[in-house]
């Protein structure tokens, strides 16, 4: 069976992907760093609602060395890797004057680094993969990549970050791997849960379509991006027309 490794997968949009990823018949590493016991029900999940095998894996991609373990892990339990979703990331509301610049650089090492580093040391598993229609890698990026944010500057500019990264990484890695990103709009997650409602209700305002996302939308994207044989270098926008480009 085909094998993929979402990062972030603990819970969210990692977790719906890596769910539509078991339900399309991949075995999947459920990556997280530091909910254990989330990543273990959704893997359970996984195992006990489909066809499909699922580990959790913990690695913080931040570091090389342990996205290596990471890839390692996945290939020791299922054989083989065929397609990675780079999804971990952090996000923190801070003003730019109060923000510090180990802040800053701890939101960029998970953010782009980490996506750098698992996609790196997956290299040489997806050339050698044979699905089809080819082996690919998807990052998660933000809508914020386009519009930028107040305050939360560093987020904005790590999700830019994955853009520049994707495009690189399609034309390096072509015709073997497809590399592409998917750019969520607001999403209706546990991370954004905690908003008022007025932020809703402005927010709301600004989307054509009248409604949050849901993670099973990007979920959906990825699983388009992830056969779409002929799509590479692209990012693909889910944000009800927020945005449109």
């Amino acid at each position: 069976m085909p094998a993929a490794l979402v990062t972030g997968a603990s819970r969210g949009i990692g977790r719906a992907i890596a769910e539509r990823f078991a339900h399309d018949g991949f075995d999947v590493a459920v990556n997280y760093v530091q909910s254990a016991q989330q990543a273990r029900t959704v893997a359970d999940d996984i195992g006990t609602r489909t066809d499909s095998e699922a580990v959790a894996v913990r690695a913080d991609v931040s570091d090389a060395e342990e996205a290596e373990e990471l890839v390692d892990a996945t290939v020791e339990a299922f054989g083989c890797l065929d397609h990675v979703v780079n999804n971990a990331g952090i996000d923190q509301h801070v003003f730019t004057e109060d923000l510090s610049p180990a802040d800053f650089d701890r939101v960029m090492d998970t953010n782009v680094n980490g996506a750098f580093n698992v996609t790196k040391a997956a290299l040489g598993e997806l050339r050698e993969s044979e699905i089809s229609p080819t082996p690919s890698v998807t990052n998660v990026s933000s809508i914020l990549a386009y519009t930028g944010a107040p305050i939360e500057c560093h987020y904005a500019a790590s999700k830019a970050g994955l853009l520049g990264l994707t495009k690189s990484h399609a034309k390096d890695f072509a015709p073997k791997i497809r590399v592409n990103a998917i750019a969520p709009g607001h999403v209706e997650t546990d991370m954004t849960a905690d908003r008022s409602a007025e932020e809703k209700e402005e927010e709301m305002e600004a989307i054509p379509l009248e409604a949050f996302g849901q993670p099973a939308d990007i979920a959906n994207a990825a699983a388009y991006l992830r056969d779409a044989g002929f799509v590479t270098g692209e990012t693909l926008n889910v944000n009800g027309g927020e945005l449109m480009r």
